[in-house]
C-alpha cells in the first residue's frame, strides 16, 4: 500500500474554481480538504461583490457544482440573467458550500505559508513521487496530502505603479492614498471620491469600470475630478471594438468610456509612467516620466491602481515548478495564454497536460495558473479541474479530452499598439451578438458595475456602468 493512499486531495482556496475542483473530487469518489484563509467561501469574490459580470449564470455554474446543487432541491437563478459578485457568492456559491457532500471538508481561517515534501526538499529526488505534500499553516498546523490542486488565485497580489514593475519612488509612503482595483465608487467607497481628485492608472477593463463610475459621481458632486493615466499612446484597446463588439456590456463600456474623454468629463494621459509618489498637504504629487525622457507632476487626492495582478508562488518555494519566466505560468501554458497573441476569447482548451510541473501531483489552477496574462475566463477554470481531477482518478482518457468553446472578445490584447481593428487575434468577432445574452468571461475583468438591461448596442442605457473580459 502507497503511503499516499487513503490522504485528502487538498484544494487551496474556496472560491469559483475551487468550489468546483471540490464538486468534481466529490463526484470521483476521492477523499480531500479545502483551505480556505477566509472565514467564509468566496471570500475573495464578495470583495467585489458591487459589481457585475458581463457573462449570464449559465456560463459561471461549474457542471458538477450544479449536479450537486440540483439532487439538493437548489433553485437556479434566471440562467440569462447577469449575477454580480455578491449575488456569484450568496446564491451559488454559500449553497454549493453548505451541502453535506462539501461542508465537513471545508475548513475555514486556514492561510497556507507552505507546500511542501514530508522530509524532503526540493533537492532531493528519491522517493519524491510516493512521498505526501506537507502544508504549513500559518497558525502551526499541518496538513499532509496525496496532491494539492492551488486555486488561491491572484486577488491579493496586485501589480504595481511603477512602469518597470517595480513599486514607484514613495509609493509604499502613500498607501493611504491608493486603491487597488474595483473600488465601490458609488457605494461605501463614495465619500472616499465625492468632491476629490482622482487618477486612475491602467488600461484594463477594471480601469474603466472605475472611470465610468467617477464620471457618474461627477454628475453629482460637484468639485469630483477624474484623471486618467495609460502607459501607451492611444487607448484604442481599452475602448475595445464598440458596436462591433460580441459582448454588448462590453462594447458598451468602451463607446462610453471614449464619449466621456471626448466630451472632457474624464481627462486623460498617454504614454504615462509613474516615477515617484509623495505625500504633500494631505493630497499625493505623483511624478510622471514620458517617454522622450520629460516629467511632469500631477497632485491627485486619490490614486487606483488598476494595473492588474501578479501570482504568489512563494508557498511553493519547495515545489519543483517549471514556470515561464515571462508569464508565471507553467511553461507548456504560457504560450497559449500570452496576452501579446491571444485575447480571451482565443485561449485553446487545456487542462491537465499543460498544468503539469516537474512536482507530480501539484496543480495551479484558476487565475493563479495564467501567472500575469490577463486573459483568464471562470469557464476555463471549471475545464482545468475537470480535468486534474480526473488526472487524479486515473481517468486519463477524460483527462485529456479538454473542451472549451469561447468566443473571439475582441479586444484583452497586451500590445499597446493595437487596436480593435487590427488584424491581430484581438480584432472584433465577424458578427457582433445584438442580445443581450452574454458569454463566457471572467471575474476579474468582465465585470460591470449596475444592472444592465442589454437588447442592443444602441439599447444600452446612458447611466449603465459596464466592464470588460479580461483582468487589467
Amino acid at each position: 500500500m502507497s503511503t499516499l493512499d487513503g490522504l485528502p486531495v487538498v484544494v487551496i482556496g474556496a472560491g469559483p474554481v475551487g468550489l468546483a475542483a471540490a464538486a468534481h473530487l466529490h463526484e470521483r469518489d476521492l477523499p480531500f480538504l479545502v483551505l480556505e484563509a477566509g472565514d467564509i467561501p468566496a471570500a475573495a469574490v464578495r470583495q467585489w461583490g458591487h459589481v457585475r459580470v458581463f457573462s449570464p449564470w449559465r456560463y459561471n455554474i461549474d457542471s458538477a457544482a450544479r449536479r450537486l446543487l440540483d439532487e439538493a432541491g437548489w433553485v437556479a437563478p434566471d440562467l440569462e440573467a447577469l449575477p454580480t459578485g455578491a449575488e456569484l457568492a450568496g446564491d451559488y456559491l454559500q449553497p454549493l458550500a453548505e451541502l453535506p457532500q462539501l461542508k465537513p471538508h471545508l475548513r475555514y481561517g486556514a492561510r497556507v505559508e507552505a507546500i511542501s515534501r514530508l522530509g524532503l526538499d526540493r533537492l532531493r529526488t528519491a522517493g519524491r513521487d510516493t512521498t505526501p505534500f506537507l502544508i504549513c499553516l500559518v497558525d502551526g498546523q499541518e496538513v499532509l496530502a496525496r496532491a494539492v490542486i492551488d486555486a488561491s488565485g491572484t486577488w491579493g497580489t496586485p501589480n504595481v505603479l511603477g512602469a518597470s514593475g517595480l513599486p514607484a519612488r514613495g509609493e509604499r509612503e502613500v498607501a493611504g492614498h491608493l486603491e487597488h482595483a474595483l473600488p465601490d465608487v458609488l457605494g461605501v467607497d463614495r465619500d472616499r471620491f465625492a468632491g476629490r481628485h482622482t487618477l486612475v492608472v491602467g488600461a484594463g477593463h477594471s480601469a474603466a469600470n472605475t472611470l465610468l463610475s467617477l464620471a457618474e459621481l461627477a454628475k453629482s458632486t460637484p468639485g469630483t475630478e477624474v484623471t486618467w493615466a495609460i502607459r501607451s499612446t492611444s487607448p484604442a484597446r481599452t475602448y475595445g471594438g464598440g458596436d462591433a463588439d460580441a459582448l454588448p456590456a462590453r462594447g458598451a463600456l468602451g463607446s462610453r468610456l471614449r464619449a466621456h474623454v471626448d466630451a472632457g468629463r474624464i481627462r486623460l494621459l498617454t504614454g504615462f509612467a509613474v516615477h515617484a509618489l509623495t505625500p504633500t498637504d494631505g493630497r499625493v504629487s505623483v511624478v510622471v516620466r514620458h517617454t522622450d525622457g520629460s516629467e511632469e507632476s500631477i497632485s491627485v487626492d486619490r490614486i487606483v491602481a488598476a494595473t492588474g495582478f501578479r501570482p504568489d508562488h512563494s508557498i511553493a518555494a519547495e515545489l519543483r515548478l517549471d514556470l515561464d519566466p515571462i508569464m508565471g505560468a507553467t511553461r507548456a501554458l504560457a504560450p497559449l495564454i500570452d496576452p501579446n497573441e491571444h485575447s480571451c476569447g482565443t485561449v485553446p482548451p487545456h487542462g491537465v497536460n499543460e498544468l503539469t510541473h516537474p512536482e507530480p501531483g501539484y496543480y495551479a489552477v484558476g487565475m493563479k495558473s495564467y501567472g500575469r496574462a490577463p486573459t483568464f475566463l471562470m469557464a476555463t477554470g471549471y475545464e482545468q479541474v475537470r480535468s486534474v481531477v480526473a488526472a487524479l482518478a486515473g481517468d486519463w482518457s477524460a483527462a485529456r479530452d479538454v473542451q472549451l468553446d469561447l468566443p473571439e472578445t475582441g479586444v484583452c490584447n497586451s500590445n499597446p499598439e493595437d487596436s480593435a481593428t487590427s488584424a491581430s487575434c484581438c480584432a472584433p468577432a465577424p458578427t457582433a451578438q445584438t442580445s443581450g445574452r452574454g458569454l463566457a468571461t471572467g471575474i476579474s475583468g468582465g465585470l460591470l458595475t449596475a444592472p444592465l438591461t442589454l437588447l442592443t448596442l444602441d439599447a444600452a442605457p446612458a447611466d449603465t456602468q459596464t466592464g470588460g473580459c479580461c483582468a487589467s
